[in-house]
């Protein structure tokens, strides 16, 4: 009686059952309806065994399996592939429900379809995740009725899987793409006139809108009639360190994600393109008891022991430790680097607290201190006031963002570079900085 695990009522066969009964009860008081009730349930009876039979008259009526990528990328939308085979000789109607990941507190997924006997269908989906860490994906169950629709039969496929979701690969790619083919300016990475020509040379090449005028070979476009340019060698090997802060601070959700996950994306981004720069990067991330160091290299394979490790760390509800950092900082970076310093300041006096730590890395190395703008709170602002409860909360949220501007201001004061960012824009600031300090020829 396996079979009876898989077997459910459809509401149809309620209804008929309901019709049978009222035809029944008729039937106390007129006799032609007492015969209309007979016949009405010995049609219902053959009706049930047909649609029975078809049912389950194939041990395996239906297939399937679930195409994923290997890993899945944090922040960006994964496309996931499901393909279903009827076996049936006869048409069926089929609803497929995908057991997902629970991280994703999906619980409406269906997918309804049509399928003419024998016929293969693919379907495909798409996810989000807003954290990393273990995907447990689990059975595709079909739903099968036939056009009798009086029960539907249950096929549990047993597709479970663990996938990994990894720090935004899909970023990563796709600026690589654009960075191999000189295209950055096309998402946003500003074009930065560098001072002079202190580097080497490199190769003549054809000339791309934004590329500094002085730099054209006026003897290699008259010989091939069209503009080109002397392109400069960067000075390479240089050392770029990300440094993530795992604090409390970094736990704030924007559009979901965290702000340690926008922090781990962009750390991914940057590394990659300073390896394609011939630049060496490297990672750190600290918390009050927690550390994790890969020093600095320019090897493409890094980039993977980079990602594996922003794969690994997390955030907790305590204050970062930043005597910490400064001891990581002596002990693993050798040499003068430019450090990019993940972290969030929502009040000044936030920041005063860790200023002196900061002054102290600053005396070493190039820093640049990444915090975030509250995009809601710049919302408020930008709202016109209704009432006086409107005007209380819009004077506090002007407070809050004036403060933001003092502790730039008072960073800048002591030379530490600031990028004050919408959590969405990190990356392409991030890389914006990062050129313009190479191109100011500051690292």
């Amino acid at each position: 009686m396996i079979f009876l695990k898989s077997l459910y009522i459809a509401p149809r066969f309620y209804f008929a059952l309901f019709v049978v009964a009222i035809l029944y009860t008729v039937g106390f008081f007129v006799d032609a309806a007492l015969a209309l009730a007979q016949i009405a349930a010995v049609g219902l009876i053959v009706i049930c065994v047909a649609d029975f039979l078809l049912l389950f008259g194939k041990n395996s009526g239906i297939s399937a399996s679930r195409i994923t990528p290997q890993r899945l990328s944090n922040g960006d939308e994964n496309t996931i592939k499901l393909t279903v085979k009827s076996h049936y000789s006869v048409n069926t109607f089929v609803e497929i429900i995908d057991e997902l990941p629970i991280q994703f507190q999906i619980r409406d997924f269906s997918i309804k379809q049509e399928f003419n006997q024998s016929a293969s269908h693919q379907f495909s989906y798409t996810l989000k995740p807003v954290n990393r860490g273990e995907f447990e994906f689990g059975s595709i169950n079909v739903f099968v009725q036939t056009k009798l629709s009086l029960f539907k039969r249950r096929f549990s496929i047993d597709e479970s899987r663990s996938i990994p979701v990894y720090p935004s690969y899909v970023q990563m790619r796709k600026f690589e793409m654009y960075a191999i083919s000189n295209r950055l300016t096309d998402l946003g990475v500003k074009k930065v006139r560098r001072l002079g020509h202190t580097m080497e040379f490199d190769q003549i090449r054809e000339y791309v809108r934004g590329d500094d005028i002085r730099s054209i070979n006026w003897k290699a476009t008259a010989r091939s009639n069209q503009l080109m340019i002397n392109q400069y060698q960067d000075e390479r090997s240089q050392q770029i360190i990300n440094v993530v802060d795992l604090g409390r601070v970094m736990k704030m959700p924007f559009d979901g994600l965290q702000l340690l996950e926008y922090a781990i994306n962009t750390s991914l981004v940057l590394s990659n393109i300073a390896v394609l720069k011939e630049d060496k990067a490297g990672l750190i991330a600290f918390s009050n008891n927690d550390l994790t160091v890969i020093p600095a290299d320019k090897k493409r394979t890094h980039v993977r022991k980079i990602q594996q490790g922003l794969y690994n760390i997390d955030t907790n509800f305590m204050e970062s430790d930043f005597d910490k950092l400064i001891l990581a900082l002596k002990t693993h970076v050798k040499q003068r680097s430019l450090i990019l310093l993940y972290t969030n300041f929502e009040t000044l006096s936030s920041m005063e607290r860790q200023l002196p730590y900061l002054r102290k890395i600053a005396k070493d190395h190039l820093l640049v201190t990444i915090f975030f703008e509250n995009t809601e709170l710049t919302s408020l602002t930008q709202k016109d006031a209704q009432n006086v409860s409107d005007i209380y909360l819009k004077t506090i949220a002007e407070k809050f963002s004036f403060e933001k501007k003092q502790i730039v201001k008072s960073l800048n004061r002591y030379g530490i570079h600031t990028i004050y960012t919408p959590p969405k824009e990190l990356s392409i600031n991030a890389i914006n900085k990062y050129l313009e300090l190479k191109a100011r020829t500051l690292i």
